[in-house]
């Protein structure tokens, strides 16, 4: 019987040999990264939509005096408003940011970097949608922007997303926790 199990693939018991489809222990964290990425693009796609339908045209709203105010910004560049002329690329950029993410995610056990790559996906997807979407063109649509901090950028939250997203994967990455779940010490 020993024999026929080893035949077909079934371990003994005491057979240090693993199937080959073994997955790390844990389970995989695929769920809470689609679940933050779908709340952060949410968030963003809603409060996008706020700020065009009531804000657009008007005033900006004061909501800290003058440190922080409401304002409806069109951007069809980068950061900072950098890039007016590459839209195109920072299409291309966050469609391949995506890519990546969905091709990690199968090696993902790490809550925190789920957390953190969830971020990155929902606001990559906010931004991306925009530029597909938003006029004037395919490919070529400018990011709605309305988050307007005295002497800072005017940003939104897809790109607030995209930035804690960031800052926890470096911090993730300074402790040497990997998305698989490993820790290692260099």
């Amino acid at each position: 019987m020993a024999e026929a199990e080893r035949i077909i693939g079934t371990p003994e018991v005491g057979d240090d040999a693993q199937p080959e489809s073994a997955e790390p222990k844990g389970r995989r964290r695929i769920a809470a990264l689609i679940v933050v990425a779908v709340l952060a693009y949410l968030l963003d796609l809603g409060t996008k939509m706020l700020v065009v339908a009531k804000l657009e045209h008007q005033p900006p709203i004061e909501i800290i005096g003058d440190l922080l105010k409401f304002e409806a910004v069109r951007n069809p560049g980068a950061a900072f408003g950098f890039g007016e002329a590459f839209t195109v690329i920072f299409t291309v950029i966050a469609a391949a940011v995506i890519v990546v993410i969905v091709r990690l995610a199968r090696k993902l056990y790490s809550l925190p970097w789920a957390i953190a790559l969830g971020l990155l996906l929902g606001g990559a997807l906010g931004n991306l949608t925009d530029r597909i979407f938003r006029s004037p063109g395919v490919f070529r649509g400018a990011v709605v922007d309305f988050i307007a901090p005295a002497h800072f950028a005017v940003f939104n939250i897809a790109d607030s997303a995209i930035v804690c997203g960031g800052i926890l994967i470096v911090l993730l990455s300074f402790k040497g926790l990997d998305p698989d779940g490993t820790v290692h010490k260099d």
